[in-house]
């Protein structure tokens, strides 16, 4: 009898034990053996860039089979390009994931023309960095203050349709009197940073405050920069004379756009995959990025390449993303007449 009740109790143990991992599993079968592509909607060089390759290099190792995260740039429309790309062309098994600009969200909800996907439907897998975003110009421009460039035209490069390097100047212009001229078409980041070196241009209309610290510190160090502003909900520490943004705001009408276009920062540098992926190979995907931002030896290769990483993991995410897709009407109607006025002049024309 005992061995009876003995055998009966191990065969539901089996069954339990069969079943509960079951999914953990099912996920490692999909992705053993298998190659990740990372597509990074800028071109090489960049804060988006560096933070993707980053990640890419560690968080195969997380990921339940121990697939290989190849990345890839697919750069084009401030990475609307890659956005549509990602919610209409790649497989939606997983095997793809990107990142993309923090406005994906933002032009959704302005209903910007291009728009071929609906953010919502993407499954967000976490956010590497949420850290304020700064226009900038250089020293060498004369130009030191906000209140300076509605004065002196100023050519500021940006990358393309509603990116955020495109959306703070010309925000700028039409809502507080600047006078930047717009140069987009720029690939990414890196080739903008480029650009002022060679005095192409005069500054960038957006870089994560982070990137510009990693990527030029010898410029923040040594003053061959001046921020205008920054975009967040509040400023930095180690950036306290610079306004935010919103603090330029003369008005309430002013405050509410400014508001809503700040929004996207806390999107910062996302990481995200395709609609109807199966719910548990975004939890493994979700649950790997988490790992990966405790990983030591990530944490220590960051450190290094002087990349701060202060993340928001993927349920959060994805609410915030669905927060901004649905802002109230009145107030996404005021950021549409600002951005009625086009002035954004192609690079090379």
């Amino acid at each position: 009898m005992k061995y009876r009740i003995r055998y009966a109790a191990l065969a539901v143990a089996a069954v339990v034990a069969s079943a509960l991992p079951a999914h953990a599993d099912d996920v490692a079968d999909f992705y053993r053996g298998k190659r990740i592509t990372l597509v990074i909607g800028y071109g090489p060089g960049g804060g988006y860039d560096l933070y993707a390759r980053m990640l890419g290099r560690f968080i195969g190792s997380h990921i339940p089979g121990n697939p290989i995260v190849v990345p890839q740039n697919m750069p084009g429309a401030g990475s609307r390009s890659a956005a549509n790309w990602l919610y209409k062309v790649a497989p939606q098994d997983g095997s793809v994931i990107a990142c993309l600009s923090q406005a994906t969200p933002t032009d959704q909800a302005l209903s910007e023309p291009g728009v071929q996907f609906d953010a919502r439907k993407f499954n967000w897998i976490g956010n590497l960095n949420v850290v304020n975003n700064i226009l900038y110009v250089t020293a060498a421009s004369g130009v030191s203050t906000f209140a300076q460039a509605k004065t002196k035209p100023l050519a500021i490069g940006a990358t393309g349709a509603t990116s955020p390097s495109v959306l703070y100047p010309q925000v700028s212009n039409n809502l507080l009197g600047s006078k930047f001229k717009i140069i987009a078409g720029y690939p990414g980041g890196g080739d903008i940073n480029i650009a002022v070196e060679r005095r192409e241009i005069d500054g960038r209309g957006s870089d994560s405050w982070d990137s510009m610290k990693a990527t030029h510190p010898d410029w923040v160090r040594d003053r061959v920069i001046n921020i205008l502003f920054q975009v967040g909900p509040k400023r930095e520490a180690d950036l306290p004379d610079a306004p935010l943004w919103t603090e330029l705001a003369e008005n309430d009408t002013q405050s509410r756009a400014l508001a809503l276009l700040s929004g996207d920062v806390a999107v910062g540098r996302p990481i995200l995959t395709a609609p109807n992926v199966p719910a548990e190979r975004v939890k493994a995907l979700r649950q790997a990025f988490a790992e990966t931002m405790r990983d030591p030896q990530f944490i220590a290769a960051a450190k290094q390449a002087n990349l701060n990483m202060h993340p928001m993991l993927g349920e959060e995410l994805q609410q915030t993303v669905d927060g901004i897709v649905t802002a109230p009407p009145d107030v996404v109607a005021q950021v549409k007449a600002v951005l009625a006025t086009k002035d954004v002049q192609r690079k090379g024309q």
